[in-house]
């Protein structure tokens, strides 16, 4: 199978931004807290500050491979969440049907007219700010589609012969929707994880410019945002260079989804033939 376009450069950008949140103890020159020298503050671009410095003379580069591993373990861990719960629900909804189908419906419906940033706002806003907060907002946030996809998924897979078979050798519904049905669908499972791996980065940047999220001084790319405001003017690289990170990943996260969706969808190969 001939990987695309978009597969291929997804993964190299979000292989870009793993290996330096990853390697981040090595890959920068500096700690990102702690070495603050305000006789460097606002110093451009050169060889020693490659991203330039900070209002407080830290180093952008330095930061930005620590923001990274932020954004990571954010999008990681709330994904798994989101994943966890849309499964299970739509999981269970579609193949046990009657009122807890109806139930669900219900509650999906009810997320999906709540605008997700609006409702980590307000999750965030109960819990204070931090990283726990931060990921239980959105690991309670953008699991909606994720349960209508595994729903419809159950809904097709429990007329399956396979399945009617296992129902005759007497197997318990829950060993039956975890052995025979979860396993056929987690293509589609694995593509909306991987878009909203994008998402989850997003969020956490918005959260975290807005003060909610990741506080000062442990570097995120929104908080770094949000700090460069006040001199855009004067040092602009300060909001320039957390800003692409941001774009890049989230851009990697999205054309990476969509590869595995174009490889992993027997129908959108069939049209590319």
């Amino acid at each position: 199978m001939k990987l695309g376009f978009n597969i291929f450069l997804g993964g190299f950008l979000t292989l870009l931004v793993v290996f330096g949140g990853l390697f981040a103890h090595w890959l920068a020159p500096f700690d990102p807290v702690l070495d603050a020298n305000l006789m460097n503050a606002e110093m451009p671009p050169d060889t020693e500050f490659w991203f330039g410095t900070d209002a407080q003379g830290r180093d952008v580069y330095s930061r930005i491979l620590y923001g990274a591993q932020i954004s990571l373990t954010v999008g990681i861990v709330s994904q798994l969440i989101n994943t966890v719960i849309g499964v299970v629900l739509g999981m269970t909804a579609g193949y046990w049907g009657g009122w807890w189908d109806d139930f669900v419906n219900g509650l999906t419906n009810v997320m999906l007219a709540i605008p997700s940033l609006i409702f980590a706002l307000a999750v965030m806003a109960v819990l204070g700010p931090g990283l726990v907060s931060l990921l239980i907002a959105l690991g309670l946030t953008n699991w909606s589609w994720t349960c209508r996809i595994a729903r419809s998924s159950t809904l097709s897979l429990k007329s399956q012969g396979y399945v009617q078979a296992a129902q005759t050798l007497g197997y318990s519904d829950l060993r039956i929707m975890f052995t025979q049905i979860l396993p056929n669908m987690m293509g589609p499972i694995l593509v909306m994880a991987t878009l909203g791996m994008g998402g989850a980065v997003l969020s956490e940047a918005a959260l975290s410019f807005l003060g909610l999220g990741i506080q000062p001084p442990f570097p995120s790319w929104g908080s770094m945002l949000t700090d460069a405001r006040e001199m855009i003017r004067v040092a602009p690289w300060a909001a320039i260079f957390p800003g692409v990170a941001i774009f890049l990943s989230v851009l990697g996260f999205n054309l990476l989804g969509d590869g595995l969706r174009d490889s992993l969808d027997p129908h959108m190969r069939t049209r590319k033939l």
